[in-house]
């Protein structure tokens, strides 16, 4: 059977994507996001890698990653696997958690790291729920539907109470989170335009392979591989919204030309930006 990836958008909200599949022979590789990703497999099991731990996801299970997170995912035994996804940026998640709570909470620090560190939670009746309101999103209200409103807010409490706060922590033998912060800023400002390892290396003031080796073990990811998912993840942000131009995506992050920008989306998310 071939893989069949699918992308929804939501009414009114560029903040929310929904995403589903059923995959065969597509792997992911490993790879970071921007957004929340919230997701549970239907039907089969798929193994994922993530905080350095091999972890099976199967029905009653849910997925939490948060941005920044490596994580990669692949059938079990080469089995298929289907599953369903909400990609929820972090300004709406912590939308939902000030109103839930009461209180005027943000994002700790810089959006380099997570507000809340990924979980893997064990609970079938909340995932089960969390499918039904994936169903539910898709109508043409999106959000905005009122027994939408009710299913988040009901769903969000229970969920938020399962995950676990976290600030930033320097890696030993990685980059400072000042570094961190620096490269981030960095490759942000510049991501239009080519970006070198050594004007990399020089904003740390280290060589080129000091950067290298310090860097793959702060992010779990070489400068390159690193840096083509966030010019990937940029493309997603823009592409959620109205009446953009492929070519001009390409170009705003990046990528040399339109075909570069195809080929290394299909690799990471299986699918072509147009279908995004």
């Amino acid at each position: 059977m071939r893989d069949q990836i699918q992308y929804h958008r939501v009414a009114d909200t560029p903040d929310l994507v929904l995403s589903d599949g059923t995959f065969s022979e597509f792997e992911f590789k490993p790879h970071y996001h921007l957004d929340y990703h919230i997701g549970m497999v239907t039907q089969g099991v798929q193994k994922q890698r993530f905080q350095g731990k091999s972890v099976l996801l199967g029905p009653g299970r849910i997925s939490i990653m948060p941005p920044g997170e490596i994580h990669d995912g692949s059938g079990y035994d080469d089995n298929e696997y289907s599953m369903c996804t909400f990609r929820i940026s972090a300004s709406l998640l912590t939308e939902y958690m000030n109103e839930i709570s009461g209180k005027e909470l943000g994002l700790v620090g810089d959006d380099i790291a997570p507000f809340f560190a990924g979980a893997m939670l064990e609970d079938t009746a909340l995932a089960n729920r969390l499918i039904q309101l994936y169903q539910g999103v898709q109508n043409p209200q999106g959000l905005n539907a009122l027994p939408v409103q009710e299913a988040w807010l009901k769903l969000f409490d229970p969920l938020f109470q399962s995950l676990k706060v976290v600030t930033p922590q320097a890696v030993e033998g990685g980059l400072s989170i000042t570094q961190l912060m620096l490269v981030r800023e960095y490759a942000e400002a510049n991501l239009a335009n080519k970006i070198s390892l050594e004007k990399l290396a020089a904003l740390c003031d280290l060589s080129r392979y000091q950067f290298l080796r310090r860097f793959e073990s702060s992010m779990g990811l070489t400068p390159h591989n690193w840096l083509i998912q966030l010019r990937l993840e940029r493309a997603c942000l823009l592409l959620r919204l109205p009446n953009q131009n492929l070519a001009q995506v390409a170009a705003n992050v990046g990528f040399y030309d339109q075909s570069h920008f195809n080929r290394a989306f299909r690799k990471w998310y299986g699918i072509t930006p147009s279908q995004y």
